[in-house]
This record gives C-alpha cells, structure tokens and sequence, in this order.
C-alpha cells in the first residue's frame, strides 16, 4: 500500500502547487471550470482588432493593392518567408495560416500591453493586462505548438517518426523524450518572462516620475514584445520543420 500511496501522494502536491497564484484574479464560472476572466476579456479584444482590421483591409481587394491591403499583404508576404525559411519550400504552405495565427496573436497581445490603457478599467478583482502575461496564454499557445509538430511528424512519416527518439543511438532514448518535454516549457516561460518583466520594467520607473520616463521605456517595450513574438513563430515553424525533416 505505501508503495501505491507514495505517487498518489505525490500528484496530490503536484496538483497543490499548481494551485498556487500570484496576484488577484476576477473569475468566471464557465461550464463548471473556473477561468481567468481579464485574460479571455483581452484575448477577446485582441482577436476583435484582428479580425477587424483584416475585414476593413481586404474587404475591396485591388488588383494592384493600395493602403491597408497593401500592408496586409506585407505581412502576408513577411509571415511565409518566415515559415518557409524554417519549413522548407516543399512543405510550407499549409503551415502559413497557423505560424501566421502565432506571431500576429502574440505580436499584438505584446503591443496591447504596452499601447493600451488597461490600468481605467476597472475589475471586482485582478486587473486587466496583454494576455500574454498570463502564465496559462503562453502554455496554451506552446502547446499548440507541440501538438502541430507531432502531428506533422506523424502526418509526414507515420508511427515511424518515433524512430528519431533512437537517433543516433537507442543510449539518448531518455534525452530526446525530455527535449520534446523542454521544448514546450521553454517556449512558453520565455515568452511570459520577458513580457512580464517588460511591464515591471514599465511600472516601477514610471510611477516615482510618470511623465519623463514613460516614452523611452515604453519604445524599448514595443520592440522588445515584437521580438519575442517573431522568436516564438521562428521556433514554432524551426520545431515543426524539424519534425518532418527527421533526427537533427
């Protein structure tokens, strides 16, 4: 019996710690699961201004694009030379949409966290902030990047793309299980770490001097959270090109 109780106790402090926070939090009950609200309020507000301003741009295609359908499709063109530079000119394409997906989420997330204003609107509890900055955002997008890798080894190859995790030798079996366990982990802490800090790095000068400070810290923000979003969608398509590719 203690040999059986010992890894369920175990999970007990597992699942303990994973109920530890930082901060305050307003809540929603959604379907008997308990979520963080100002997340999903700002993944909401996030998703609206993309969706919007792809509608606005493309909603009279041109032959020969002018304005905004001409920096839509500057991106477009930017977003597949990125993923085919990591993927590979034969199997790219279908992969656009969801390394597309990735950067412009993060991309804007990042810039709403330093743009807008989130600090006037006021929460029962918590306050709002770039979804970003929220621990469970950056899992959730890592493990979505996890998921399309596997799924592209295993699309491109079958059951045998498990025959990496024996390359070069059956003796690394338990490093190249552990790197596919890494790999999520730190895409995800990298990407909250660095905009988390980005918004301390923000607060702490600005509140003793609020109107000196602001504007040089607040660029060096913007290019910084644009750097992390093109640092996760160049690992998310590298993960993914590699995994069609074969053992590196």
């Amino acid at each position: 019996m203690d040999i059986v109780r010992s890894p369920i106790s175990t999970l007990n402090h597992i699942y303990e710690i994973s109920g530890v926070e930082v901060g305050q939090h307003f809540y929603w009950q959604i379907g008997g699961f308990q979520v963080h609200a100002q997340v999903l309020i700002t993944s909401w507000v996030v998703i609206a201004v993309l969706s919007g301003s792809a509608t606005i741009a493309v909603r009279d295609p041109q032959t020969i694009p002018t304005g905004g359908q001409n920096f839509v499709e500057y991106i477009l063109e930017f977003i597949r030379d990125l993923t085919r530079t990591q993927i590979g000119e034969e199997e790219y394409g279908p992969w656009v949409p969801f390394i597309g997906t990735m950067f412009l989420f993060i991309f804007v997330s990042n810039w709403s966290g330093a743009l807008l204003p989130w600090g006037i609107i006021k929460l029962p509890q918590g306050e709002l902030a770039a979804p970003t900055n929220d621990i469970n955002t950056t899992v959730a997008l890592a493990s979505l990047t996890s998921v399309a890798y596997f799924y592209a080894g295993l699309a491109k190859k079958g059951l045998g793309y498990f025959g990496k995790y024996i390359q070069p030798t059956p003796i690394l079996l338990p490093i190249n299980i552990l790197e596919d366990f890494t790999k999520p982990l730190s895409l995800s802490f990298r990407l909250f770490g660095n905009i988390l800090a980005d918004e301390l790095v923000v607060a702490v000068p600005v509140s003793p001097v609020p109107s000196i400070v602001p504007i040089p810290v607040m660029f060096l923000g913007l290019f910084t959270s644009g750097i992390q979003a093109l640092i996760f969608a160049t690992l998310a398509a590298a993960y993914i090109g590699e995994s069609m590719e074969g053992h590196h």
